[in-house]
């Protein structure tokens, strides 16, 4: 029975990913602020030894997969959480528990991102050259400074994915996969949240796929389960959308 750790795993699209691989056959170790095997707070470093800590006591120090979902929205307290979360609370994930991973059987891990992090202009932000640098005081205050949520949040998806795919070429001489799903819109507390506020909602609502429609969490759940079986072991390093279209709309010429 592969052992996989999934973050975020107490709603939206975490919950969905549990479900999903269970029913794969694959027993969980949930990570999230409540109702999960790990209570952990991803926004703090010490919050996140700390999940890393408990990861490896349920597991044994052996991992078969994990699924980085916990994020945080324009919606969050403040734009230092989100990069604290999305970025940090990934990165610091990912390098804490590459070592199990590396001991467990056709490994693979995967990260959520987002399609936000194609926003023409976010690799330019300071912030995500200090994300990628692993400073995360200065990461976090020049967001603070700039003080536009919505930028946090492209900026840190973006910065995780480059993330991703600088990790996936040393991690493949372990034989560990890694790969990021790019979600568009999808129905989770978390979008709800962002379509009933006030500063974001009218932005959220008119910005629809081309499929006319948000994703189910379910959807991206069974793209997850594809990514991280065995049988799609070629698969590494690749960034796979899934927004009814949205990339394509608006950088048709870019892939």
């Amino acid at each position: 029975m592969p052992v996989t750790a999934v973050s975020g795993s107490a709603s939206g699209i975490g919950a969905a990913v549990c479900a999903t691989l269970r029913a794969a056959g694959h027993r969980i170790i949930g990570i999230d602020r409540a109702n999960a095997e790990v209570i952990a707070d991803l926004s703090s470093f010490a919050g996140r030894q700390a999940a890393i800590a408990a990861v490896l006591e349920h597991s044994d120090g052996i991992l078969d997969g994990l699924v980085c979902c916990a994020g945080v929205g324009v919606t969050a307290p403040s734009s230092s959480v989100i990069l604290a979360v999305n970025y940090f609370g990934v990165s610091d994930l990912l390098d804490g528990l590459l070592d199990a991973l590396a001991k467990g059987q056709n490994p693979a891990a995967l990260v959520i991102g987002s399609v936000a992090s194609t926003q023409p202009g976010v690799e330019q932000q300071p912030m995500v050259a200090a994300m990628l640098a692993g400073d995360e005081d200065l990461a976090l205050e020049l967001a603070i400074t700039l003080g536009q949520p919505h930028i946090a949040y492209a900026c840190s998806k973006y910065a995780v994915t480059c993330n991703a795919r600088q990790k996936a070429v040393s991690w493949a001489s372990l034989g560990v996969r890694l790969n990021v799903v790019a979600p568009g819109a999808v129905q989770t507390p978390l979008h709800q949240a962002s379509l009933d506020d006030a500063r974001f909602g009218k932005a959220v609502r008119e910005f629809v796929a081309p499929l006319g429609r948000s994703g189910c969490p379910e959807e991206i759940a069974k793209l997850v389960a594809f990514l991280q079986s065995p049988d799609v072991g070629f698969i590494h390093g690749s960034v796979m959308f899934i927004d009814g279209g949205m990339d394509a709309m608006v950088r048709p010429q870019k892939f």
